[in-house]
């Protein structure tokens, strides 16, 4: 499912649909099924089964008639569903761990496009914070690049509202019939209006939580070769942003700030730890000239171990043992292969059960625990 770039048929996009929006599969569960299985329909139909035998009992599943609902929402709206197979996915994304297989996408044609820098920072912006990230999203547009940000209050709107002639892209954590916050909604049309992009991995209708926001984030630093930090304070939603592009192998840079502003603590810890510092666009150019989007090397996806095969199924032994190994700490796949002698095959399907059945937690990719 990662390499061709062919377009879904309408059956194709409602069974990906009903398997991703299916309780307990992520983006890295629906690749490791759909890998597994061949189809999101075949997959489909073995949930039951996977999930009778990680000790669930029921496992909910979006009706076809609830998919195709979806679909027609979001065509009403003027939105798209565009799946990772597609030549309009997001090429920067693909290479993400965990990718979102499906994007609701409203507005032009920017998916597709190389050169992108995300800019994000306080909601509590100061006036010399937004005036920053005003020139440098306009600058930065004037270079060629779309900016990326999350339509968050202070600098993300800054950085948006001065990106739109250029283009620019919105990373809702809501569904995109329910944008957050609603000051923003006005910018959000103007940027559909402009040529720009909102885009969403959540489904239509969806109110965004606390914990969506980090999702968000996520998706901001993947469409993006590097990420600007203007303004953050210590614990905040932009270093959460700053960490998850050094893990993508996405650049960061900071814009320094007052030791005696709060707003700056989090920007100058960045610079300190290794951020590039910067005072204008062309610090960021100068970095981002080297980046090259055609080198998959930068941007491999973080995959799991040994890949389930067909074949390589479990026995009732092996899931005794690897439910004796497990605990609510987590501990990495490759301890758990090593300390149960399981093949990396059998232990993917279990793991994938457990999971399925709502029994597992996964956490930075490779750890995984029993739920409390």
């Amino acid at each position: 499912m990662d390499a061709a770039r062919t377009r879904l048929s309408p059956d194709q996009r409602v069974a990906w649909l009903r398997l991703i929006r299916t309780e307990n599969v992520g983006p890295a569960t629906f690749r490791t099924l759909v890998n597994r299985f061949g189809s999101a329909g075949a997959a489909l139909e073995a949930l039951p089964d996977l999930v009778r035998r990680g000790g669930g009992r029921y496992i909910a599943i979006p009706s076809v008639t609830e998919a195709e609902d979806e679909i027609a929402a979001a065509e009403k709206l003027g939105a798209r569903l565009i799946a990772i197979s597609e030549p309009e996915y997001p090429p920067h994304l693909r290479h993400i761990s965990g990718p979102p297989p499906l994007l609701t996408v409203m507005g032009g044609d920017l998916t597709t496009h190389e050169k992108t820098v995300g800019i994000v920072g306080a909601r509590n912006a100061s006036t010399a914070g937004r005036r920053m990230a005003q020139m440098l999203a306009r600058d930065l547009g004037a270079s060629g690049y779309v900016v990326v940000s999350g339509l968050a209050r202070g600098i993300d709107a800054a950085a948006h509202d001065a990106a739109r002639a250029a283009g620019t892209i919105a990373v809702m954590a809501g569904g995109l019939d329910k944008l957050y916050p609603e000051a923003n909604i006005p910018l959000a049309h103007a940027i559909v209006e402009e040529g720009g992009v909102l885009l969403s991995e959540m489904p239509m209708g969806w109110e965004p939580r606390a914990r969506d926001f980090p999702r968000r984030n996520r998706l901001v630093a993947g469409l993006s070769l590097g990420v600007v930090i203007v303004e953050a304070a210590k614990r905040s939603g932009s270093l959460i942003t700053a960490r998850l592009a050094l893990e993508q192998n996405r650049e960061v840079f900071a814009v320094p700030g007052s030791p005696l502003d709060p707003r700056a603590e989090g920007g100058n810890a960045l610079i300190q730890q290794g951020a590039r510092l910067v005072t204008s666009a062309n610090d960021i150019l100068a970095e981002l000239a080297h980046a090259r989007p055609d080198q998959a090397d930068l941007f491999e996806p973080d995959d799991l171990p040994g890949a389930p095969q067909s074949g390589a199924e479990p026995s009732d032994d092996d899931r005794d043992r690897l439910i004796e190994a497990l605990g609510f700490t987590p501990i990495a796949i490759d301890t758990l292969i090593q300390d149960t002698g399981i093949p990396a095959p059998a232990m993917q399907i279990l793991l994938l059960e457990l999971e399925l059945a709502g029994r597992l937690e996964r956490s930075g990719g490779q750890l995984v625990a029993l739920k409390g």
